[in-house]
């Protein structure tokens, strides 16, 4: 991968990936890597290959081949519940989010707290819910609602706040901004700037082209199911990533990767 501007070990590195379906190779020997603090993109046509990858990591599929490493140490991830022991934490596009009830209740679903009685100890969720959703947006202030009543940004913010809230250090978000207005995409986007800001790492997985040079350091393409190539997003124009995406061709600052057009 890309030089990086310090020598940390990386968040996540997924080595030499690959996974079949069915006899079909959906990824063949992807290698992609995360460092805290980063937002690097996984971008490409439908059927590229990026989601599959993701689930790898996310633990909702497994791999044929290939290694995955968190903080230089060898993972083992067979399922969603072993990426949440190394703090990998997934936002699909379709919000996994209750909606009649509220933003205290979707936080702490499945995992809610009880007082020493066993009854539920609602004040001390919402107390939880507002502290966390306080860091991540100050504006956000109804907590009384069902998650249904809230804007797309807002739900956004709860999924979030849900992910972090169990000390996620590693977030996948998959279509962040989809069907989402400019206001809305903009408040995902700054949700986005302060996790990073946090150390959070995170993949994003983005068909919106704007939005990924607005929020990605480093992009990463991948096509047929290889990595293609990747690229600071400061090193490369939308045009070049665009060229990479449709016919596999990398511009002289990305690094090439398997899967890159033969010139």
């Amino acid at each position: 991968m890309l030089d990086q501007p310090n020598t940390k070990t990386p968040l996540v590195e997924m080595n030499d990936i690959s996974v079949s379906f069915g006899g079909i190779k959906a990824v063949a020997d992807a290698t992609v890597d995360l460092y805290a603090g980063e937002v690097v993109a996984l971008v490409g046509h439908n059927g590229a290959g990026k989601s599959t990858l993701i689930k790898v990591l996310s633990g909702a599929y497994t791999r044929d081949s290939g290694t995955i490493k968190v903080d230089g140490q060898e993972a083992t991830i067979s399922n969603p519940r072993d990426a949440k022991k190394y703090g990998i934490e997934t936002i699909y596009q379709q919000l996994a989010v209750a909606d009649n009830v509220d933003a205290a209740a979707n936080l702490f679903l499945g995992r809610e707290l009880v007082t020493p009685i066993g009854t539920l100890d609602d004040a001390a969720m919402e107390a939880k819910a507002r502290e966390v959703m306080g860091r991540l947006n100050p504006n956000f202030r109804r907590f009384k609602e069902p998650v249904k009543a809230l804007s797309g940004g807002q739900r956004q913010s709860v999924a979030i706040a849900r992910a972090i809230l169990f000390n996620a250090r590693i977030l996948i978000m998959d279509e962040p901004t989809a069907a989402l207005g400019p206001q809305e995409t903009a408040q995902v986007g700054d949700l986005i700037k302060e996790l990073k800001a946090e150390g959070i790492g995170i993949f994003l997985i983005s068909h919106d082209i704007h939005d990924v040079f607005d929020l990605a350091d480093r992009i990463v393409v991948m096509k047929n199911g290889q990595v293609v190539g990747s690229a600071r997003t400061q090193d490369v124009t939308k045009d070049e990533v665009l060229g990479m995406i449709i016919i596999g061709k990398v511009p002289p600052r990305a690094i090439a990767g398997p899967g890159a057009m033969s010139i």
